[in-house]
């Protein structure tokens, strides 16, 4: 093992995993979902099958009353209420069983959105930061869907900057109400929420949050948006003109919004991926189905090969996807329960615990889009025609999934953002990556050593080469910093190269650690499929991971000093040769046996 990286047994911090290893037995997969959380998805899968798909063209309509009273449903299911403490009217569950319910709902569709919308951040501002009296009012009612909520943040001139808001709250002469003018645009569940969290600056410049109820005067609304996607949830613009609003519905601190929509922001970055990974099981089970069902030259084109190559990759990137959200997911779980055990109140512990983990939350975020786009994308392929008409899923499908690469910071943003956290975290000395960026530049001095790895056991390959993606990381993004200093805030395509080639490692290595858990549980022969998905994902990972590192290095070094480093690269992106060919073939056997991703 390398000297730059120290094994761990124990929780790793945020971004910590570029500079550590983590044992398998430490991470958390699908297999380890206990009976409890089986029955959850099992009760989300039955709502959806009967009381979703049999109106799904009706919610598409937005027929009037139709999504509240399913909300309702939901609510008395108790699904509206999973991450609302006992004492409020909910369940309590922890942060893996909230992301199963995502997760699984994604099959709603658009309706998937309107309950994500309600739950996440139009009730969880509340559930963190709100105070006794608000959480005994608001936090029942919005477990049971009797009041429904919704999150104004985005106005007209102010998205991915979203402290620039412009809508304001001056407090009247009084004392006893906020006065709030402004517009919300882009605002989910607009059309038919009861609880709208507002972000405004209150006296001109002190950028803070309100709960503001529906009923209020000066309060209203703009027509439906005629969207893309997404067409059966409500999109519309907030108006408020001299609304009066109760100085009590100040939603934590003066000058201290950002702190919720942060915050909040991170929860609803991982919670989108974790929504992604459903409907990219979606996509896969359509595709699969088709291709089946479908025949060209009288056979099935399920077996063509040009068919067998597209369902193996959308399955392997569902795999790399569903191990890294699921690790993630454990992580920010167990970090929430260790300070609730140091004595902090649930609700802040939960947010705390988001936080930590905020570069995990932000790369997910991407990846998570970008692996549905591509599923969405394929099936529509797979369907041909079809796939271009309305009559069967894969159109819509295909225009749902566009909005979530602008969702919850857009991708790029996102991109930037992993990078600058774990910059600063550097700088700070929360991850040290000094040591092990000079052990990298010392190592890179050194005559490489070309011997043969005396470790036979499974996929010690695959992990050495986890390992060394995390050197070409420490050796680009270090050289970087080194070289450009200040001025590598603005160069944002370097950092752009650098957060692909982070996410390649943050997804690597979850694929590797689940892939090596479930060998210890089931044994090599039992997991031939999950072994070929880890082989084929670590190799194309790193050919993209060699692109990115050139891209980047190209841009800010040159003569010996870039001839080094893309030596240096090379020698860290190598891996064995595979027949990825047939590997792809074995995956799309297994799906198209089940009709679905199974794994």
């Amino acid at each position: 093992m390398s000297e730059t990286l120290s094994e761990v047994k124990n929780l790793l911090k945020g971004g910590e995993f570029l500079v550590k290893e983590m044992n398998y037995n430490d991470t958390f997969t699908p297999e380890d979902l206990n009976e409890e959380q089986q029955m959850i998805i099992d009760m989300v899968t039955s709502f959806i099958d009967t009381e979703i798909l049999p109106v799904y063209d009706k919610i598409e309509k937005q027929e009037p009353g139709l999504t509240e009273s399913l909300l309702l449903k939901a609510g008395e299911l108790g699904l509206l209420g999973l991450a609302i403490p006992e004492e409020y009217g909910g369940s309590g569950k922890d942060f893996n069983t909230n992301s199963l319910l995502v997760e699984n709902m994604a099959r709603a569709s658009s309706f998937s959105l309107s309950v994500g919308a309600h739950i996440g951040i139009g009730t969880l501002p509340i559930v963190y930061f709100g105070n006794e009296q608000q959480k005994a009012h608001y936090l029942p009612k919005l477990a049971t869907g009797e009041l429904k909520a919704s999150y104004c943040l985005t106005e007209p001139g102010s998205g991915s900057d979203a402290l620039g808001a412009k809508t304001t709250a001056i407090l009247n002469a009084e004392g006893s109400h906020y006065i709030v003018n402004g517009q919300k645009m882009w605002i989910t569940n607009a059309g038919f929420a009861d609880v709208y969290i507002v972000f405004c600056q209150i006296d001109g410049d002190k950028f803070s949050a309100l709960i503001i109820d529906r009923n209020l005067e000066g309060f209203s609304l703009g027509a439906e948006e005629a969207k893309m996607g997404i067409k059966g949830s409500s999109t519309r613009q907030v108006f408020l003109e001299n609304v009066k609003v109760p100085k009590e519905n100040l939603l934590g601190e003066i000058g201290k919004g950002h702190l919720i929509a942060f915050n909040i922001l991170n929860v609803g970055r991982y919670k989108l991926a974790a929504g992604v990974l459903g409907g990219s099981k979606v996509a896969i089970e359509q595709a699969a189905t088709y291709a089946l069902e479908r025949q060209q030259f009288k056979v099935p084109i399920a077996t063509f090969g040009a068919i067998q190559y597209k369902l193996g990759e959308m399955a392997t990137r569902i795999y790399a996807l569903q191990s890294a959200c699921y690790r993630a997911s454990d992580a920010i779980d167990n970090k929430e329960k260790e300070l609730v055990a140091a004595g902090l109140p649930y609700q802040e512990a939960i947010m705390k615990a988001a936080e930590e983990y905020a570069i995990e939350c932000s790369l997910l975020k991407f990846i998570g889009s970008e692996v549905l786009d591509y599923c969405v994308d394929e099936n529509v392929q797979i369907h041909g025609g079809m796939g271009y008409s309305e009559e069967l899923g894969a159109a819509r499908a295909y225009r749902d999934a566009r909005i979530n690469r602008i969702f919850e910071g857009t991708n790029e943003i996102n991109r930037l953002l992993s990078v600058d956290m774990l910059l600063k975290r550097a700088m700070s000395g929360k991850i040290d990556m000094m040591t092990a960026a000079m052990a990298v530049q010392k190592e890179l001095m050194s005559v490489p050593d070309y011997g043969g790895d005396a470790d036979e056991t499974p996929l010690a390959a695959e992990a050495k080469a986890v390992r060394n993606a995390k050197k070409a990381i420490l050796m680009t993004a270090g050289a970087a910093a080194q070289k450009l200093m200040a001025k590598l805030k603005h160069e944002q395509e370097i950092l752009m190269n650098v957060a692909d080639m982070l996410s390649a490692v943050y997804s690597m290595e979850s694929t590797v650690l689940r892939t090596q858990k479930l060998i210890a549980i089931k044994g090599e022969a039992a997991c031939a499929t999950q072994i070929d998905m880890t082989k084929v994902f670590i190799s194309d990972a790193l050919e993209k991971l060699n692109i990115d590192g050139k891209h980047a290095l190209q841009s800010f070094a040159e003569g010996d000093e870039l001839r080094i480093m893309l030596m240096g690269l090379k020698r860290y992106t190598k891996y064995e040769t595979i027949n990825t060919k047939d590997a792809r073939r074995r995956i799309a056997a297994k799906v198209l046996e089940a009709k679905k991703y199974s794994f």
